[in-house]
């Protein structure tokens, strides 16, 4: 399969396990390609992670914070463990929560731009399906 059937693939599932209601989060996803091409990566995920203030992703089976749930979405795509995830994990393990900060912040240019290059290339898939299957506004 090639990469970019992965991305979608990745990216239709991640958005059907998404609850019907999801607040702003597809209006997160339309901005955050143009915040990263802007800001760079790293900025463009610590604003998600300030945005979340600390709150996590998910209160059960709701979304509670759009901008956490976002930056999670872009970890799992971008350290997973598979040869061609910029920043891969390995055995299997899911990324933890800060493995992509650390990565970005520890790592070397080449897998930052390459990490970049990925993410912009994800999210392409990622507001697709957000558009299509959660739009904006739509309440339960």
């Amino acid at each position: 399969m090639s990469i970019d059937r992965e991305r979608a693939r990745h990216a239709f599932q991640t958005i059907n396990a998404l609850p019907k209601n999801v607040g702003k989060y597809t209006s997160y996803v339309k901005a955050l390609p143009a915040s990263i091409l802007q800001n760079g990566l790293g900025q463009a995920m610590a604003t998600l992670l300030a945005a979340s203030k600390g709150k996590p992703a998910m209160d059960g089976d709701a979304v509670n914070e759009p901008h956490r749930l976002l930056y999670e979405h872009i970890q799992t795509w971008l350290c997973r463990d598979n040869r061609s995830a910029p920043y891969r994990t390995t055995n299997g393990t899911e990324a933890t929560n800060t493995q992509l900060m650390d990565a970005i912040t520890e790592g070397d240019e080449a897998a930052y731009i390459r990490a970049q290059a990925e993410a912009l290339a994800y999210l392409s898939w990622l507001k697709k399906f957000a558009t299509a299957f959660r739009p904006e506004g739509e309440r339960q």
